[in-house]
């Protein structure tokens, strides 16, 4: 068993399965990955809005990889071990013009730079955010010949932004090509379940994997292994804010909850508008809450109580 250094540069930002492999490792390898942040390392903590308007966006998800896993085979399943996932500090978010689950809401474009300090980030104050980093994408190279844009995910994983995939979960893949091929990258420190102004808390970070082949165990798609989390267990000691919709169409009523929250988190926690859309990307949990009393489908958006000071509504 060893392990390996593999530094981000030069990254990707297609999958390409013809892509040459940057490490080849043998099943049992622990892999130090380091990750520049989803930009490519365009954005830096000093930038401003009219620099940040200028970045080449064909850099966005620029992969560290990809590896090769020798004896893995099609039909086989790759495992990876999250062993640890650390930031470097700074992250940023943003707002885009015509990208975003409320873009009609917030059409004006914007950058935020988040100070990360240890598990917690207080750069958006009143809130504090806890940090759990992960890679937003994790995935081997799809079968297919050509070059495919890292934007959607797929059976092969890929940019499923899965914020359960921290430090001490474990990522199972299918197998479509010879030696897996491999690549991670799109870190964030901090993420809700949605990410709805497109962002993340998008960092650099250091992540430690490590791989196993399973051989002639076949996988549809994607699965994971989740951690023991301490954020969860504090969100059920302490509860949080939820905000309910209900419509015909999922993701209207999910509009919809994530609008309202943005609304009271400006009236009664006193944030701007487009700082409660941020914070609802890096903090707010949407969920379906019920799918069986169609044709209305319920959704509810929540936000731990830990991450706001007290408050009572009424």
């Amino acid at each position: 068993m060893i392990t390996h250094p593999l530094s981000a540069n030069p990254t990707h930002s297609r999958w390409n399965r013809s892509l040459p492999p940057r490490l080849s490792i043998a099943p049992g390898d622990t892999v130090h990955l380091e990750c520049v942040d989803s930009s490519g390392s365009q954005v830096h903590p000093a930038m401003n809005l009219a620099d940040f308007l200028l970045i080449d966006r064909g850099r966005i998800h620029a992969l560290t990889g990809p590896i090769f896993v020798e004896g893995a085979d099609p039909g086989d399943v790759l495992q990876i071990d999250v062993l640890e996932v650390t930031h470097k500090g700074w992250g940023w978010s943003s707002v885009i013009g015509g990208l975003g689950f409320l873009k009609e809401r917030f059409a004006e474009p914007y950058l935020f730079q988040w100070q990360l300090d240890g598990e917690a980030s207080r750069s958006l104050a009143p809130a504090v955010v806890p940090l759990r980093p992960f890679c937003g994408v994790m995935g081997v190279a799809p079968a297919e010949d050509g070059e495919f844009r890292t934007r959607p995910p797929g059976i092969f994983g890929g940019n499923m932004d899965v914020r359960e995939l921290c430090s001490g979960a474990t990522l199972y893949l299918p197998v479509l090509n010879s030696g897996a091929l491999f690549s991670a990258g799109d870190a964030h420190a901090a993420q809700g379940d949605g990410e709805v102004c497109i962002n993340g808390i998008e960092c650099p970070v250091d992540a430690t994997l490590r791989f196993h082949v399973h051989k002639n165990r076949s996988l549809p798609g994607p699965m994971i292994e989740t951690a023991e989390l301490r954020e969860k267990i504090a969100e059920a000691d302490e509860g949080s804010w939820i905000v309910v919709e209900s419509a015909t169409d999922a993701a209207a009523a999910a509009r919809a909850a994530t609008s309202r929250m943005v609304d009271l988190l400006a009236e009664r926690w006193g944030f701007s508008e487009i700082h409660a859309y941020i914070l609802c990307s890096v903090a707010m949990n949407l969920r379906l809450s019920q799918v069986v009393n169609e044709p209305m489908f319920t959704v509810s958006a929540a936000i731990p109580k830990h991450v706001l000071p007290a408050r009572r509504l009424f």
